[in-house]
């Protein structure tokens, strides 16, 4: 089997993708994966021929239009189609020259879908957030303010659709790019317990479970409550992690920061907290009580496999909804704001709370009960031989 990849320039996005990568290539099968130089070290170790997608003006790889495009569906939408359009030449080429049985596309990575709808072949999702329709988008509140921006945008929206019609994309509106339906064979790294209304979609709809790396640097776990928190690598307030080193000091609980690249340097730490640039999350999971978190998927989703409770921090409407999910499902409680106070009520509530680690378990059972990278292999199998 010979498959297309696709993938957007993130680290949430491609890491959950990798151990299916390399389950396809150990058994054999040929993957081209479209992506970046940032990611090629991590992309051809697990198997796969890079293609560097650089240098086609593509302006996501600033991280302040990366964030942007969380946030601003107007501006990702003319930036993707724009994008579709940079590349287009290169993956006519490379898609000509390899003819794949299959493209995977990441669900926001919409060249990747688009190519498979110009050439006319297989085309399977991956889906490293939860998977949306019309009953799961109520997870991701839109304002009315949001609303109106996207209508008054239509008329530049329907602009760049007439562009991508004219180099051969056969799209008749914004929807047959961004919306997935339950004809669409889709991969999405989450149980159907965790994923928000499930029920609704199609057994097209394979839920193989998170991908969890291998721990390599185990963690010692030094004191009776383990906390960790990382609020992800982009996150830089500062405030925040102040506010945790002061309430936590006299605790004399085990407390791992994981800063990111956050240029705060903090002198005369007490010996029960530990900062550091970036940890090993699966083995200062393994220890932990409790996990302060952003709530991205992959945090949530590593924290949760090994039954740790959330205290929950979302910065975007993505990372609400996962938010959300874990509340309804008693394995999280919310942070109402950054002060000492709330800090350390919810973790304390969480680490007191016996109902939250139960909630935990109960998520860490469904991933583990999934049927992880040998479904998802078989899928793909299947869609290529039809």
């Amino acid at each position: 089997m010979k498959i297309a990849w696709f993938c957007i320039p993130a680290h949430g996005h491609t890491n959950p993708t990798l151990g299916l990568v390399k389950a396809l290539t150990d058994a054999g099968h040929q993957i081209w994966y479209f992506s970046f130089e940032e990611f090629r070290e991590k992309i051809e170790s697990a198997g796969a021929t890079f293609i560097a997608c650089d240098g086609y003006d593509f302006e996501m790889e600033d991280k302040g239009n990366a964030d942007r495009v969380g946030k601003d569906k107007v501006y990702a939408t003319e930036l993707l189609v724009s994008s579709t359009l940079a590349l287009d030449d290169m993956t006519t080429r490379v898609i000509g020259e390899i003819r794949p049985d299959v493209v995977v596309s990441d669900s926001v990575a919409f060249w990747g879908k688009l190519a498979a709808m110009k050439h006319g072949l297989p085309y399977v999702s991956s889906t490293t957030t939860f998977a949306f329709n019309r009953y799961s988008a109520k997870y991701m509140q839109e304002s009315t303010w949001d609303i109106v921006r996207m209508l008054a945008a239509m008329p530049r929206i329907n602009r760049q659709l007439k562009r991508l019609r004219e180099k051969g994309y056969p799209v008749k509106s914004l929807l047959d790019i961004v919306q997935n339906d339950n004809d669409t064979n889709t991969i999405v790294y989450t149980s159907r317990y965790f994923q928000p209304c499930s029920d609704t979609f199609s057994d097209r709809y394979h839920f193989i479970g998170p991908s969890i790396r291998p721990i390599t640097r185990p963690v010692d776990k030094t004191s009776d409550k383990t906390v960790y928190i990382s609020m992800g690598t982009v996150n830089q307030n500062r405030e925040f992690y102040r506010n945790c080193i002061s309430v936590l000091a006299p605790t004399g609980w085990q407390v791992i920061i994981s800063m990111g690249t956050n240029t705060d340097h903090f002198d005369n730490l007490p010996e029960n907290i530990q900062v550091y640039e970036s940890v090993d999350q699966m083995a200062v999971l393994s220890i932990a009580d409790a996990f302060i978190t952003h709530c991205g998927m992959n945090s949530a989703s590593e924290g949760l496999y090994f039954g740790v409770p959330l205290v929950l921090f979302p910065q975007t409407p993505e990372q609400d909804a996962v938010a959300k999910r874990t509340e309804e499902l008693g394995a999280g409680v919310r942070l109402k704001s950054i002060s000492e106070e709330d800090v350390l009520d919810a973790l304390t509530r969480i680490i007191n709370g016996p109902q939250y680690k139960e909630g935990a378990a109960r998520v860490s059972e469904s991933f583990k009960n999934c049927g992880g990278m040998a479904e998802a292999k078989a899928f793909l199998e299947q869609v290529a031989s039809q």
